[in-house]
């Protein structure tokens, strides 16, 4: 079994990287249509290339639950670790490198985001496959995703006025008119 959950994840990296590069457009493609807003980029903030590896990687984890739910250890809690730590990695990792550098660069910003994909989808792996905690965490690893995806979705809409959500082309914040 942990040999066909490896190859489940590791299908979910490049599920996460491909959609996630999708969701950077699909907001103007689709005519800034405000229910795909909630969902893709609707501006440059880092905030809103979050949602570009969180989206995808909790849809994975849906199309992963119908294989593997009852079936990998910790299902539920592997997948929320992996998800939250897909963008802790991407902030930590940008502003690291930026400070360093002074300026970001797309190529490194890119491998940033397939690398955030890859770790979050080993340490789901790794969770899965190592025994079966209690079930109690269940429902806090529930409702962590559960904050997450509507932390995604209200920022993109009422953005606090902090750095992570601030459009650095525009100088805005949220949708930009």
């Amino acid at each position: 079994m942990p040999s066909k959950i490896l190859k489940f994840e590791i299908w979910g990296m490049f599920f996460i990287s491909v959609v996630g590069s999708l969701l950077h457009f699909t907001f103007n493609w689709l005519g800034r249509f405000w229910l795909v807003g909630a969902f893709s980029a609707v501006n440059e903030s880092t905030w809103e290339h979050l949602k570009l590896a969180a989206v995808p990687a909790i849809v994975w984890a849906v199309l992963e639950s119908k294989v593997f739910k009852s079936r990998a250890n910790n299902f539920l809690c592997a997948k929320a670790l992996g998800i939250w730590l897909m963008p802790i990695l991407i902030v930590a990792f940008f502003y690291s490198y930026k400070a360093i550098l002074g300026h970001n660069l797309l190529v490194i910003d890119i491998s940033i985001f397939i690398a955030s994909a890859v770790i979050g989808q080993l340490a789901s792996y790794k969770i899965m496959t190592i025994p079966e905690f209690s079930q109690k965490f269940n429902i806090v690893c529930l409702i962590s995703l559960t904050v997450l995806l509507l932390a995604f979705i209200i920022f993109t809409f009422y953005p606090p006025h902090f750095f992570l959500f601030r459009d650095p082309i525009f100088d805005q914040y949220g949708i930009i008119r």
